[in-house]
């Protein structure tokens, strides 16, 4: 009479599901720690080479009934890039600090920024920041 049981444990482990689980969990993080965004605003700040030059920013403004102006000077929109590369000169180290009021239409900004990229100045997007 054979008493033996027909079910035998195998003592070893498997590795394989583990792997995948590993890899599965790799992969998960790797695609959600590229889509995180990080609660700040990136700005562009000037250097300091220790000369006493006027690095001042430059503000173009932008009203809410489309009118442009460059550091509290009215400009039209046709001269608006030959104004602004006149104050800037020929460094273009100056910063541009590009000013929409609230309701202004995108397309009047995306000028601006048209502008600034077009002759590779650098610029920032200025923000009021809630007190939260």
């Amino acid at each position: 009479m054979n008493l033996r049981g027909r079910n035998k444990v195998d003592p070893t482990f498997n590795m394989s599901s583990m792997t995948d689980i590993v890899f599965l969990l790799l992969i998960f993080f790797m695609l959600t720690s590229t889509l995180v965004t990080i609660n700040a605003i990136d700005l562009i700040l000037p250097s300091s080479s220790g000369k006493t030059e006027n690095k001042a920013p430059i503000a173009v403004s932008v009203t809410q009934k489309g009118d442009f102006y460059i550091n509290k000077t009215k400009v039209s929109v046709q001269a608006l890039e030959s104004e602004l590369l006149k104050i800037v000169g020929v460094d273009k180290k100056k910063s541009i600090v590009i000013r929409g009021a609230k309701k202004v239409a995108y397309e009047n900004v995306v000028k601006i920024i048209d502008i600034a990229q077009r002759n590779k100045l650098k610029m920032v997007l200025a923000v009021k920041v809630n007190g939260n």
